[in-house]
């Protein structure tokens, strides 16, 4: 009996020992990739509580904007060639939690070279790109795309991004039919500087959509630092593919950094639509900052609406 309960307490022991070896093992073979190159592990959570007035009477909510997960990375090739890839999806924390929950975003592979860089997959078109750091209420209600087509990220398409020339760049998007009767697209920019406006005085792009989401598209942006003050502007006109009216509208926007804070106002019209906003930012960490905004559109074929919030952004 003695020897029975001995074996089975040795027994017991190596099991327990060989369980936490392969688990301690599992967990140093899942954390050595997310800390090499070739794997980046990336994120942010950006949630609001905010009173919204969409034309009925206004009503509170929590609300994700754009919170995201991906996974990107790069691993060299033969002859000088780096494979890149990025796999990213957004989430929402603030509602449901089931299938809705998770939507896919930019999601390629790619060969990068001294000729620029190829991807296939879902990406945003070069159109798209060209507002680099513009849009100072991106992801917000006040996103430029509430009142300008233009803002895609397409399936069944290929993106080329090239080197940079004395600080111009392009950029092209080709997206795919995926059907007998479709249509191929194709979107361009051309943009010259840095968009965070560090290696560079100004930033300034062009761009064109040909036949994209039914629409065809062309803007240009510009912006600067000057006296403290990070300025921005941009001019956009828009024309169903399928015939209609063209649509001219323009934006201008305005920051100032003091301290820890950052102020921002921006004013963005379509035709006869036209929406402002005001806000500020408060960092409390490298990642993460607290900020709050008011935007109001007041639209010409639908109720006017208002928004005031207040959120929380953390970056990983």
């Amino acid at each position: 009996m003695f020897a029975h309960n001995a074996f089975a307490k040795n027994a017991f022991a190596k099991n327990a020992f060989v369980k936490n070896t392969l688990l301690l093992a599992l967990l140093s073979g899942l954390s050595l990739p997310l800390q090499a190159d070739p794997l980046t592990v990336y994120g942010k959570i950006n949630v609001t509580a905010q009173n919204s007035d969409e034309g009925e009477g206004s009503f509170s909510e929590l609300k994700s904007n754009a919170s995201r997960f991906g996974l990107k990375g790069d691993y060299a090739l033969d002859g000088e060639l780096t494979l890149v890839y990025q796999l990213e999806w957004e989430v929402d924390p603030s509602d449901e939690a089931n299938e809705k929950n998770i939507k896919a975003r930019d999601q390629f592979i790619g060969i990068k070279g001294s000729f620029g860089t190829i991807k296939a997959g879902r990406n945003d078109t070069a159109l798209k790109l060209s507002q680099g750091k513009m849009d100072l209420f991106n992801d917000y209600e006040a996103d430029i795309k509430t009142l300008w087509r233009g803002e895609n990220r397409m399936s069944n398409s290929l993106a080329y991004v090239s080197p940079s020339f004395n600080g111009f760049s392009l950029q092209v998007s080709h997206v795919m039919e995926d059907s007998a009767k479709g249509q191929d697209g194709q979107s361009v920019a051309l943009m010259y500087g840095d968009d965070g406006l560090k290696d560079s005085a100004i930033f300034a792009s062009i761009a064109m959509d040909n036949d994209i989401s039914g629409y065809d598209t062309s803007r240009a942006f510009v912006q600067t630092k000057l006296a403290g003050f990070k300025l921005g502007a941009g001019v956009q006109q828009q024309e169903p593919v399928a015939g209609g009216a063209k649509d001219d509208g323009w934006l201008a926007n305005v920051a100032y950094p003091i301290e820890k804070y950052e102020l921002k106002a921006q004013f963005q019209t379509l035709e006869e639509h036209e929406g402002y906003s005001l806000g500020a930012d408060y960092k409390l960490g490298k990642d993460t900052k607290l900020f709050a905004w008011y935007s109001s559109f007041d639209f010409d074929n639908k109720a006017d609406s208002d928004y005031l919030a207040i959120g929380l952004e953390h970056k990983f």
